[in-house]
């Protein structure tokens, strides 16, 4: 389904709702992305987002209550671009990152392909 050319690349994914992460997952491999990882806490976040190697990541704004700040620090740090994930608009993100690109849950297929294309393109 991607002909961007962007197929292929790897994504680390962070979501603590299990159900939706996995409904995430199977979108990213719909669009051909590979998951790099998946993590469903901040500490888990934090040791993954140092030590896997990925393209791109999607970010949940609240994981069990925490911010994704010190996780977003990290992968900022990488080089890498994120996206955030989130169900509270751009207001519910972190101040510091609301220039990021942020998906409105529940989203659909479509605007998760754009996004992650926009992204990687450094749009």
């Amino acid at each position: 389904m991607n002909a961007t050319g962007l197929s292929g690349r790897s994504v680390f994914l962070v979501e603590d709702e299990v159900m939706i992460r996995m409904m995430v997952a199977d979108m990213l491999e719909e669009l051909g992305y590979k998951i790099a990882a998946e993590a469903g806490d901040i500490a888990e976040a934090m040791r993954l987002a140092q030590a896997t190697e990925f393209d791109i990541a999607i970010l949940d704004v609240n994981v069990n209550g925490k911010v994704i700040s010190p996780v977003a620090d990290v992968i900022k740090a990488k080089g890498c671009p994120f996206i955030f994930a989130t169900g509270y608009g751009s207001s519910g993100l972190p101040e510091q990152y609301r220039d990021r690109p942020a998906l409105q849950k529940p989203f659909q297929l479509d605007a998760l392909g754009k996004t992650i294309e926009a992204a990687l393109r450094g749009g």
